[in-house]
């Protein structure tokens, strides 16, 4: 004759080894969906990213700078030639230093052959060299608009 309580703990062991197992089941159901839904978002994010770069290339010129970087290896700077294209552009030190993310007196001191640019900024300012008057009014307007002469006092 069994022993009852060695019957009574293997009926309890199996009973709970089988809830365990549905219990487990749709956790690891859940798990794998989840999973699958980050991978999903990862790419998309992924997606984005390329989508924000490409336009970023468009609307802001990249391209132009890549271009020249790739024909010349290193881009040039020539402080008569940052003078000519400013000039040629028609805007004032301060308008095409805010394109180039510098102040107006680093635009005047380049110009000048004070000082001269560090390789970012070189690379900035070969993004502009293919740049027409209106490429260049109208980034200075995604800027933040053309400055406002003050007056002295």
């Amino acid at each position: 004759m069994p022993n009852i309580g060695a019957v009574l703990k293997q009926e309890i062991t199996r009973l709970s080894r089988r809830e365990i197992r549905a219990e487990v089941h749709t956790t690891k159901k859940a798990s794998a969906q989840h999973r699958r839904d980050i991978a999903l978002l990862k790419r998309e994010v992924a997606a984005l990213r390329r989508q924000v770069a490409l336009l970023q290339q468009q609307t802001l010129g990249a391209p132009s700078a890549a271009r020249a970087e790739s024909t010349t290896g290193k881009p040039r700077f020539v402080a008569k030639g940052l003078r000519s294209q400013r000039k040629r552009l028609g805007l004032s030190a301060e308008d095409y230093a805010r394109l180039v993310g510098v102040s107006a007196q680093s635009i005047y001191n380049w110009e000048r052959g004070h000082a001269t640019p560090r390789a970012e900024q070189v690379s900035a300012l070969a993004g502009l060299r293919g740049m027409s008057k209106r490429m260049a009014a109208a980034r200075l307007a995604q800027l933040g608009g053309k400055t406002v002469k003050r007056s002295r006092k």
